[in-house]
C-alpha cells in the first residue's frame, strides 16, 4: 500500500503589491498630484438639504443660498469636467441638516492606493463622510483609512506635490492626531517628504491660500504662507506666483481652482486679478459662475474630490 505524505494545504501568498493588484480587483483609481490630467471626480449635487436651510449662520454660510441657482452652478461645473473627458460620480442620500455636503473635497482624500475618508471638524458636518464612504464603496474605490479616535482631518488640508511629497496642514480643521494618521498611511505608500503648514487662525484649508496650476508652479497668498512651506518648493524648482488680491483670495475664492491638466485650470468667475496673474504665467483659465455657491465659503476645489489623476514625475 502506497504511503501518502501530507504536505499541508500549500496556500502560498501572492507577492503582488496592493497598488499593482488594484486595477484588477478594485478599478483604475489613483492620485499623487494636484495637476496631473484629471480623469474622474466625486461630487455632491446640492439636494434637499440646501432647501432646508433657514439660518445660514448655523451652518457657517455667509448668507442664504438660493438652492436652484446653486444646483445650476454645480451642474455647469460638472459639465465643464465632462466636456474635458472627466468622469463625474455623485454621492447620494445626505441628511437634511447637512447642507455643506456639496464641499466634497473635505470628506475624501485620494491617494495612490485608494481613499482616506476624513472626519470633519465642525459638528454641523459630522456624518457627511458616511455617505461619501458609501459612494466610494459603490464605485469600487478602496478605502484605505477612516480618520478615527480623536483625529480630525479634512481633505483640503493636504495637497500633493508629487508621488513622494505632500503639503500637510494642521489648524482648526485638522488636528495633530488627524495629521499623524494621514502621514502614517502615506508613508506606508512611499511618501517620504511632508512639508508642514500650520494653517493660520481664521482660515480653514490650504486650498484657500495656495494651489498648483501647473507642474512646478504654485500660486499662493504671500502674507499667510510660511517661508518654511515656500522654501522646499523653491528648492524643487517651483515657480511661485504671488497673488496679492486680498478680496479675491478671501471672499471670491480666486485661488480655489482645479487643474484639469497641467497648465489648464477651472476657476470661479469674478476674480480678474487672479486670472491675469495666471494667464501672464501661461496658464489657461476656464471660468465658471459660482456666485451663489461661494456664499457657503467654498468654490471649485472645495466641491471636487479627485478619484483619478494621471501620475506626474517625482521632482
Amino acid at each position: 500500500m502506497q504511503q501518502i505524505t501530507i504536505k499541508g494545504e500549500r496556500w502560498f501568498p501572492s507577492e503582488q503589491s496592493f497598488s499593482e493588484a488594484m486595477p484588477t480587483y478594485w478599478g483604475d483609481w489613483y492620485c499623487d498630484s494636484e495637476v496631473g490630467t484629471l480623469r474622474a471626480v466625486l461630487m455632491r449635487r446640492p439636494g434637499p438639504e440646501l432647501d432646508a436651510v433657514t439660518d445660514p449662520a448655523a451652518v457657517r454660510f455667509k448668507s442664504m443660498i438660493t438652492a436652484d441657482k446653486a444646483r445650476a452652478e454645480h451642474d455647469a461645473l460638472a459639465e465643464v469636467y465632462r466636456s474635458h473627458g472627466i468622469a463625474v460620480h455623485y454621492v447620494d442620500g445626505y441628511r437634511l441638516d447637512r447642507p455643506n455636503a456639496l464641499f466634497m473635497r473635505d470628506q475624501v482624500l485620494m491617494t495612490p492606493e485608494g481613499a482616506i475618508v476624513c472626519r470633519p471638524a465642525m459638528e454641523a458636518r459630522r456624518g457627511e463622510e458616511r455617505h461619501a464612504a458609501e459612494a466610494l464603496s459603490r464605485l469600487g474605490v478602496p478605502i484605505v483609512k477612516t480618520i478615527n479616535g480623536n483625529g480630525i482631518f479634512e481633505g483640503a488640508c493636504l495637497m500633493w506635490v508629487d508621488r513622494k511629497t505632500v503639503v500637510l496642514g494642521t489648524g482648526c480643521r485638522a488636528n495633530e492626531e488627524g495629521a499623524k494618521q494621514v502621514e502614517r498611511e502615506l508613508r506606508d505608500m512611499g511618501v517620504t517628504d511632508f512639508i508642514r503648514f500650520p494653517i493660520p487662525y481664521g482660515h480653514a484649508h490650504l486650498d484657500g491660500l495656495m494651489n498648483f496650476p501647473d507642474t512646478r508652479t504654485v500660486m499662493l497668498f504671500p502674507w499667510q504662507v510660511p517661508y518654511e512651506v515656500c522654501k522646499p518648493l523653491m528648492d524643487r524648482g517651483f515657480r511661485i506666483l504671488e497673488n496679492p488680491h486680498v478680496e479675491e483670495i478671501k471672499l471670491t475664492f480666486g485661488i480655489n481652482f482645479v487643474a484639469i491638466r497641467p497648465g489648464t485650470v477651472v476657476m470661479p468667475k469674478g476674480n480678474p486679478g487672479t486670472k491675469s496673474i495666471l494667464e501672464e504665467a501661461g496658464i489657461q483659465c476656464i471660468e465658471v459662475d459660482l456666485s451663489e455657491i461661494v456664499k457657503g465659503w467654498g468654490a471649485v476645489h472645495c466641491m471636487t474630490a479627485f478619484l483619478k489623476r494621471e501620475s506626474v514625475p517625482v521632482i
